[in-house]
């Protein structure tokens, strides 16, 4: 096989004033490995007010792209994916500027891809055994990736490991909406989509400083939360919507047989607030039923124009080539 047969990887770190850690990261990633035929990187500056863009050129990153202002870690992922696969990345990693995954597990990382094995690959720091965890983390963190694997319906043991690995097909269907964090949402909408997903374990650091992404273990449990369920009702919303008009239903149902039974026998007198109350639910759970029956229309207009978008996607990336050829 020719060099020029062999895939290109890029490897993308999201920063944010990681002046300090860059050059550990960029120290610690492979430069050459078995089965692929280039690796470049690239630095997605998020409106660091240190030297980060600057170390990252000095270094010799083939790729840096600076946010204007602080776009958050979701939107610069994307915009790390799409400068990525317009530099004709066949694969992509996503690493983190803390330098608290190791480079030296990238090979591992890839592999399941270069195989054809998987369209994306997620790094297990393994939470619940990792001893730089608390007590309360690694119980958290257990708990999330079970929540996150079944909304996906896949089996990931570390859901929100930032640590990454994207074949091109799967990086083409990445559409970002939240503006927290990309780990939990890209996992479902992987899920939702039929892309093959697997875990490999991974090596990580040491990282003392606390992290920017949240201020708080509350903050980061709400937001990741609230992810979650917007990404499974935005990917799911009649299963969704229905579950709970379905349920809304039953509940009606019961004060209503109530006044029912008791009207039957003759001592309905006193009891219409049964009836009021079972009606107040009914009407609620039909509406919400309503509800998912146009959520789902409009899911399946969403899964059209994410088909476009991935198509328009290609063909910009086809012309980019062509000229630069």
């Amino acid at each position: 096989m020719t060099l020029k047969a062999l895939p290109k990887l890029v490897v993308q770190i999201p920063c944010l004033n990681e002046e300090e850690t860059l050059p550990a990261v960029i120290r610690d990633i492979p430069r050459d490995i078995s089965g692929v035929g280039k690796v470049e990187l690239q630095v997605i500056d998020d409106g660091s007010t240190d030297r980060t863009s600057e170390i990252a050129k000095e270094l010799g990153v083939e790729h840096v792209v600076r946010n204007r202002g602080n776009k958050g870690l979701a939107r610069s992922f994307q915009i790390g994916i799409d400068n990525a696969l317009a530099q004709g990345a066949d694969i992509i990693v996503n690493t983190d500027g803390d330098n608290q995954y190791s480079g030296a597990s990238i090979p591992d990382l890839i592999a399941p891809i270069l195989a054809r094995k998987a369209d994306v690959v997620v790094g297990d720091r393994k939470p619940g055994e990792n001893q730089s965890f608390s007590p309360v983390k690694r119980i958290l963190q257990r708990v999330g990736s079970r929540v996150v694997s079944g909304f996906a319906g896949l089996e990931v043991n570390d859901a929100v490991s930032g640590f990454r690995a994207y074949s091109r097909d799967a990086a083409l269907h990445i559409n970002v909406m939240t503006k927290f964090s990309y780990t939990t949402e890209t996992l479902i909408h992987a899920g939702q989509t039929g892309l093959s997903v697997v875990t490999v374990p991974i090596e990580v650091n040491q990282v003392e400083r606390p992290s920017r992404l949240f201020k708080s273990m509350r903050s980061f449990i709400s937001r990741q939360m609230g992810t979650i369920l917007r990404s499974y009702v935005m990917y799911r919303p009649l299963k969704a919507f229905a579950t709970i008009g379905l349920v809304l239903l039953l509940i009606g149902i019961v004060p209503i047989a109530r006044f029912v039974f008791f009207y039957l026998i003759g001592d309905g007198d006193g009891k219409i607030q049964s009836l009021v109350l079972g009606g107040a639910f009914v009407v609620m759970g039909y509406f919400t039923i309503i509800i998912a029956i146009l959520s789902e229309t409009i899911a399946t207009n969403r899964r059209l124009l994410e088909a476009t978008l991935r198509r328009v996607r290609e063909l910009e990336q086809r012309a980019e080539h062509a000229d630069r050829a």
